[in-house]
């Protein structure tokens, strides 16, 4: 359904993410890759999904000028929301380990904002999921960092690796929002769009 209304149009995924990729192809759309390198700075006044918002908006705007009228730009942004605090991506493995220390036995937030962008529209949304990990032993959390490298993600965690399937008792919302695409408001906006 999604691909017979997007002929005409062309989408493009502006992300390294494989996990964006690969869900991505679950919709049966066809996507190109473009990627640009955005420092992912915002103003400290920003909280919870104003900060994703503002995030996949500035990815967005980096394209300008480049975005043609056939084609449809899809930038994102996840941050992981706990106490009153966004979460990015670890810096080292130092602050990988604080950060899974910190959501050890706590439930949090994993708020991902999606920005579609044509030549003369733009629209963002965004998709708030609730994940509650067990109390996770500091050995847990080492072998985690030291096998799976989560340098890349949000919080310092993928869902679909071994600390979700050992570690998350409870999820209240979308998982593939987690793994940083929400499904469901990406079909909808784009069958709007």
């Amino acid at each position: 359904m999604l691909k017979s209304h997007l002929k005409s149009k062309h989408l493009i995924l502006a992300s390294g993410s494989p996990r964006r990729q690969e869900l991505l192809k679950l919709l049966d759309v066809p996507f190109e890759i473009r990627l640009k390198s955005i420092e992912e700075n915002y103003p400290e006044t920003l909280k919870h999904h104003q900060i994703s918002d503002f995030l996949a908006r500035m990815k967005a705007n980096a394209f300008d000028g480049e975005v043609q009228a056939h084609e449809i730009l899809l930038t994102s942004d996840t941050i992981v929301w706990h106490h009153n605090q966004a979460l990015g991506k670890p810096s080292d493995y130092d602050d990988a380990f604080k950060m899974l220390c910190q959501l050890s036995g706590q439930t949090h937030e994993v708020i991902t904002s999606i920005c579609l962008t044509s030549i003369d529209h733009q629209c963002v949304a965004n998709a708030t999921t609730r994940v509650t990990f067990k109390s996770l032993t500091e050995e847990e959390i080492h072998y985690y960092i030291k096998n799976f490298n989560p340098f890349d993600k949000a919080g310092a965690y993928g869902i679909q690796e071994w600390i979700g399937q050992i570690g998350i008792t409870k999820i209240e919302g979308s998982y593939y929002n987690v793994m940083g695409l929400p499904m469901d408001i990406l079909y909808d906006n784009l069958l709007k769009f």
